[in-house]
């Protein structure tokens, strides 16, 4: 039997938020990163639409991504070959029963991002020729939405982690933790590793991974996304269009590699596993896309669906565990992972090593309270006494 091999910090899970984790933590630290797939980012990260938006989830969410542009605008030297951030735009519609929510969008959407743009359905039209003007009764536009580099962000993350001397161990699906004498022992078919602290990054199994540790599980709840392909309507150019998204979450479509992603903007929940897409999701994101533009669906090309993974009040979970304070969390991020990397990333290095917030982070209106796991257990009291 091979001796247990000792470091500083074991981050668990190799997608976006452990691979950013051991990117930020190994510059003052020594990292071991256990990936429990054949390679990182097998999951959600690799399974992303790719689209940088300060428009998209909750308050909290979208000032992280205000405090990640940034880090993704201008990376260190080195970090990519390619920029990270290419030009998208995205434009909100909304039929005739959706236009309170629409202006009620709109007003949220501008107090954080005045570039935001109310614009006619003839405007939206002349961007994406394929939409109903039947259909179409009001829009808006973010114009310096951006698609994002997943991978290139990802590797950036894991190549900047190796050059620091993180160990980036794959197939090393943890079977077992335990804590004896202010170390963890995190056993993997892979090896037995020791450290004083665990980042737990393991997405829709963070709260498996907590209870292994002996940690009280905060709720993490998957929710599966689905997505498809299918080719570009004929003669005409996709290449320009603006990432297309209902107001009321009920679909959104966008040029990929010359042909159309497509979604349904699903949120059914699961246990968490490897999701693939059901026939039923992709048939209802076939006929919302069909309401919604002239474009009929004939043809597939290929379907998939990944977990979003989220708390209750929908917010990131990141920082040492209340009780537990050398079992950090870093999960919860739901369908933002990506684009609130950058910031999170060093959040937890910060929080981890017994700092707050990082200045940006902090003057973008977030609070330590906003993203530690002791305010989910506050608000589980509280409910509990109000009942």
């Amino acid at each position: 039997m091979s001796a247990a091999e000792q470091t500083e910090v074991i981050v668990i899970g190799g997608g976006i938020a452990g691979a950013g984790a051991a990117f930020e933590i190994s510059r003052t630290a020594k990292v071991v990163l256990l990936e429990r797939e054949s390679h990182c980012g097998y999951h959600t990260t690799g399974r992303s639409a790719a689209s940088f938006t300060e428009n998209y989830g909750n308050g909290i969410i979208r000032r992280i991504v205000l405090a990640s542009r940034a880090f993704l605008t201008e990376p260190p030297a080195g970090f990519s070959d390619y920029p990270l951030l290419s030009k998208r735009g995205m434009i909100t519609v909304a039929r005739s029963d959706q236009l309170d929510l629409l202006q009620q969008e709109l007003e949220t959407a501008q107090a954080l991002v005045p570039s935001i743009v109310a614009m006619t359905p003839t405007e939206a039209i002349a961007r994406v020729p394929v939409l109903r003007a039947d259909y179409l009764a009001g829009a808006y536009i973010e114009p310096y939405s951006m698609d994002i580099d997943v991978n290139g962000l990802h590797q950036g993350f894991l190549r900047g982690a190796r050059a620091c001397g993180a160990k980036i161990v794959t197939n090393a699906g943890v079977t077992g933790i335990s804590r004896q004498g202010g170390q963890w022992r995190v056993e993997t078919p892979a090896g037995t590793f020791l450290a004083p602290r665990i980042v737990n990054a393991a997405g829709a199994w963070g709260d498996e991974i907590a209870m292994m540790a002996g940690v009280r599980p905060i709720g993490l709840q998957p929710k599966r996304r689905t997505a498809f392909n299918i080719p570009a309507p004929d003669g005409v150019s996709i290449a320009d269009w603006p990432l297309v998204n209902d107001v009321g979450a009920e679909f959104y479509f966008k040029p990929d590699a010359g042909q159309l992603l497509v979604s349904p903007a699903d949120a059914t929940a699961s246990a968490p596993m490897d999701a693939y897409a059901e026939d039923i999701d992709v048939a209802i994101g076939a006929e919302r896309l069909g309401q919604a533009t002239t474009i009929e669906v004939q043809r597939v090309s290929r379907s998939w669906a990944g977990l979003r993974t989220f708390v209750a009040d929908g917010s990131p979970v990141v920082g040492p565990d209340d009780e537990v304070p050398d079992f950090i969390w870093l999960v919860g991020q739901g369908g933002y992972g990506i684009k609130t990397s950058p910031a999170l990333s060093r959040v937890c290095a910060s929080l981890m090593a017994g700092g707050g917030l990082p200045d940006d982070v902090a003057r973008q209106g977030v609070a330590l309270a906003d993203l530690t796991p002791r305010r989910l257990r506050i608000a589980r009291l509280q409910k509990a006494f109000a009942s």
